[in-house]
């Protein structure tokens, strides 16, 4: 990101202990060796070392610095920024020139300050560097929060004496132990979002790029390295995040000496920053997780997102959707039924989905003139909006401000404010083109319709969505690439919106999940997990999703019996109980339910909202279990109080019997009063129910239930149960 000179942040007297500094929090140890006059070194990172005395740091160091390696050119342990000078013969940090020149810089520290705050501020280390010869400045800043999780950023500075610098490219890295062996990353499509898979961590470069102007739908939400086999409770990983919504890079490399690193960064269109004399280019925050199991590694995230969400953050409200209930139809009439059965049912906000604007009979037209139509609404939205607060419900709005369709007003009008090399148009994705936001007139209109909106209708949610890929975007006249600036501009039309709304809460939606980052849930409070709500798709795809991101994170809603973009069929309870561990809601043309269907979904919204705290505020639980048709999950307390697991059944098992269950994460010496809860006469569903789960129940403690378990009910294919565990 290109940011002006700014003021260092206040920081405490460098840390001696030769050169040494050792971070600790909440299990996790960060150790550099500073003792060279580099970029300092990452010793460990990983499980915390316990306090350790300047004596004792003095031995580790000299107990993990690597021997110089025969034969090769003299060299150091690999840096944060990696350098090619120092016999670095992976990925370097830092690509560019100057004129073909000052292409292999070799930093020299100029300072390092420490930070240490209380345990629940997190520590911070600032390091600032110099190359006397290339002409080019560093700050690095790493910081590890009261969770553990570690962020770290560059941001490079060419001098203002300096003759231009052509940035190609900066990425962070950070070394993991040989133990990490194996190798879990994510990839999908549209509505099958979030597909993990694993390979070998040999010698090489696995390497994950989107040049899609997002990260994708099938963006790996993370580069995860562990101990071969690892799972949900077992082995350790390590694993790296881009906080970015552009084109990114994120990596594993193993070199053939033996080094292995986990690194991500911006990935640069050709010549799309160049330094002038005085210019600085700040990296994205590059976050980075340890634990034992991938549920510590997810965790971290979870509880990071948590600590910087907004402090008085309300209950997360069931929503209702339009989208899939009319799709395009839409019709006053219609409507109000609709809002008024989302009331009976408990909802708490109606959110009005594409078709409300100018032309907008079809996706192919409209985008861009974003007047509400008077064909459709002669009076506005006014009679709508207040018919649903009448019902005490909150009114959103679906937007997609990025976008423009070639037929509109907008795009006849100004053609020249969409992205495009400068030459000829790129080709249409669903029959759209991209508005340039760095375009000052560009960005001043869709700011001020979208101002416009939210201050006439008291809008408090807007469904904010992002549908095509970035292609040949670049600025016209000149077709200099743009998506560096386009992504920027996102981010101050988000920021700037809500700082003139501060009660408007956003959602990040990309054709689903095609736009999940913690850079765009920096401006925003929810993202759309998948515009797939099949069921069985979201079991899934919220299982994986929740890597990075807690339940409340990802909007999860219960859609008609028959999936529309699958065509299978669930039952009621399957669809809720999905939803159940998300950010609940409904899109499902609820007004055509029978009266029993209305009755249950009211009892589920009824159940979400007395466990929503819970969900929404617990430790995440993923338990693995031999059977891989049977899934195991829930959320329990943050004081293991209690807890609310789901048992799945994904398929038709192989075993006939597939044994106990094991609930994790409870507190061992606790006794649970152990209930099945959903859904509503689970007798129905379970034809030969086992003793447990039946009234009144069974009562355990936590170490009976980790260790023992209880046995695995006979699911049907495409069904779960939920159970409640009382600790009080």
């Amino acid at each position: 990101m290109t940011v002006p000179s700014q003021t260092r942040p206040p920081a405490s007297d460098p840390v001696a202990d030769g050169g040494l500094v050792h971070l600790r929090r909440a299990g996790v140890s960060l150790l550099l060796d500073g003792t060279d006059p580099g970029i300092p070194a990452v010793l460990h990172w990983g499980a915390d070392l316990g306090p350790l005395t300047g004596p004792e740091l003095a031995d580790l160091g000299a107990a993990l610095r690597r021997p110089a390696r025969p034969g090769t050119p003299e060299g150091r342990a690999v840096g944060i920024l990696p350098e090619h000078t120092y016999a670095w013969f992976g990925r370097p940090g830092l690509s560019g020139h100057r004129a073909g020149r000052d292409w292999s810089p070799r930093f020299r520290r100029t300072d390092l300050r420490v930070r240490d705050g209380q345990d629940d501020t997190g520590a911070t280390i600032v390091v600032t560097a110099t190359d006397d010869a290339a002409r080019l400045d560093l700050v690095l800043e790493l910081e590890l929060d009261p969770a553990g999780l570690l962020r770290l950023r560059a941001e490079l500075a060419n001098p203002p004496d300096a003759d231009p610098y052509q940035l190609d490219g900066l990425v962070l890295g950070l070394p993991v132990p040989p133990q990490a062996d194996e190798l879990l990353d994510l990839t999908g499509r549209w509505c099958r979002e979030r597909a993990p898979q694993r390979t070998p961590f040999t010698v090489g470069t696995r390497s994950r790029e989107s040049r899609r102007g997002k990260p994708g739908l099938d963006a790996s939400l993370l580069m995860v390295a562990g101990t071969a086999g690892f799972g949900f409770r077992s082995g350790d990983v390590w694993g790296v995040h881009l906080g970015w919504s552009g084109n990114h890079r994120i990596y594993a490399e193993r070199t053939p000496d033996g080094e292995a690193v986990l690194g991500a960064g911006e990935l640069l269109l050709p010549g799309e920053i160049t330094l002038a004399p005085g210019e600085r280019y700040r990296t994205p925050w590059l976050y980075a997780s340890y634990g034992h199991g991938l549920d510590e590694l997810s965790g971290r995230f979870h509880a990071h997102l948590r600590r910087t969400a907004e402090p008085e953050r309300r209950a997360r409200p069931v929503v209702v959707n339009t989208w899939e209930a009319v799709y395009f139809d839409h019709d006053l009439d219609r409507l109000t039924a609709l809002a008024d059965a989302a009331a009976r049912v408990g909802a708490e906000r109606f959110v009005l989905d594409d078709g409300w604007f100018l032309g907008r009979r079809n996706d192919q037209a409209g985008l861009g003139d974003w007047y509400v139509d008077p064909a459709v609404w002669p009076d506005g939205l006014h009679p709508l909006v207040a018919h649903v607060r009448g019902l005490g419900l909150e009114f959103g709005l679906w937007v997609e401000p990025e976008m423009v369709n070639p037929d509109s007003e907008l795009a006849r009008t100004h053609p020249e404010w969409i992205l495009a090399t400068g030459d000829r148009m790129p080709r249409q994705a669903r029959w759209q083109q991209v508005l340039d936001l760095t375009h000052p007139e560009a960005y001043a209109h869709v700011l001020g319709r979208l101002d416009a909106l939210v201050r006439e209708y008291e809008i408090a949610y807007l469904k904010w969505d992002h549908n095509r890929d970035l292609l040949d975007a670049g600025h016209q006249p000149s077709g200099r690439p743009g998506v560096h600036g386009q992504t920027l501009a996102t981010y101050r039309l988000l920021d700037t919106l809500r700082e003139r709304h501060p009660g408007l809460q956003i959602e990040s939606c990309s054709s689903g999940g095609g736009r999940v980052d913690l850079g765009i849930l920096e401006r925003t409070d929810r993202i759309w997990g998948s515009d797939c709500i099949d069921a069985l798709e979201r079991q899934s795809i919220q299982r994986w999703t929740q890597l990075l991101l807690p339940p409340e994170l990802i909007g999860s809603h219960v859609g008609s019996a028959r999936a529309h973009t699958t065509g299978r069929t669930h039952d009621l309870g399957f669809r809720a109980g999905t939803a159940f561990f998300g950010s609940f809601g409904i899109e499902w043309d609820i007004t055509a339910a029978s009266a029993e269907e209305e009755r249950e979904l009211t009892w589920w919204v009824a159940l979400y909202k007395r466990h929503r705290t819970l969900v929404h505020g617990g430790t995440v639980v993923r338990v693995d279990h031999p059977d891989p048709a049977l899934w195991v999950h829930g959320v329990v307390a943050p004081d293991r109080s209690e807890a609310i697991m789901a048992i799945v059944a994904t398929a038709t098992g192989t075993p006939v019997n597939p044994g106990p269950v094991r609930l994790a994460g409870l507190d061992p010496d606790r006794r649970y009063l152990v209930r099945v809860v959903a859904p509503e006469n689970a007798d129905r569903i379970l034809p030969a129910p086992p003793a447990w789960t039946t009234d009144p129940g069974v009562r355990l403690t936590g170490r009976a239930l980790a260790h023992a378990g209880l046995q695995a009910p006979p699911l049907r294919p495409e069904q779960l149960l939920l159970v409640h565990l009382d600790g009080n």
